[in-house]
């Protein structure tokens, strides 16, 4: 079986990151164990801990761009980050545009700031390291820009880190593959 170059991979890498701007603006007004009036749907991320539940998407949006930076560079990975801010104030509930912008934007330059200088001493470390700061950057500027409040700041911060800690043991076999075939992070 061919596997995909290094290119492709950046690609469908980029094209999921896409992708979870537009799943995390409709689940956060969808789709929850619970919906607040005139607030967000909920989900549980732990025992008695709810969060919005975009935050599984936005998780899962600060790998995949560290992912593209790996295969297409700092530049598509920045360009990303532009084009996905843009598609988050288009796509966002009218209540949450500003908030889901911003946040978006800040989070993921801050990712790419904490990702760029690490990933060349691990590439594990650096995702793990970038979406730490990336998650809780995104969840205290979106709470506070949308709600006025940081209520659900444990919860963001929870939601988003599952989908980062879910993501690491692909990122170590990716690397380890990566290593085999002598391929050099973009």
């Amino acid at each position: 079986m061919r596997s995909l170059t290094p290119r492709a991979e950046g690609v469908l890498a980029l094209i999921g990151f896409g992708l979870c701007i537009p799943a995390a603006n409709w689940l956060i007004g969808h789709a929850g164990t619970v919906c607040v009036p005139n607030g967000p749907c909920l989900v549980p991320v732990a025992p008695g801990v709810m969060a919005p539940s975009g935050v599984l998407m936005i998780g899962l949006a600060l790998v995949l761009r560290d992912l593209v930076q790996r295969r297409l560079g700092v530049g598509w990975a920045a360009g990303a980050v532009l084009a996905g801010a843009a598609l988050s104030a288009l796509l966002a509930p009218p209540a949450l545009v500003v908030a889901s912008a911003v946040a978006f934007f800040l989070s993921e330059m801050a990712d790419l700031g904490v990702y760029t200088p690490l990933q060349k001493r691990g590439l594990v470390l650096a995702v793990a390291a970038s979406g730490a700061v990336g998650l809780v950057v995104d969840s205290i500027a979106f709470l506070w820009l949308a709600f006025g409040s940081l209520d659900f700041l444990a919860g963001q911060v929870i939601g988003k880190a599952w989908m980062v800690l879910l993501a690491l043991p692909f990122v170590h076999l990716l690397r380890r593959r990566d290593e085999r075939r002598g391929i050099v992070p973009a």
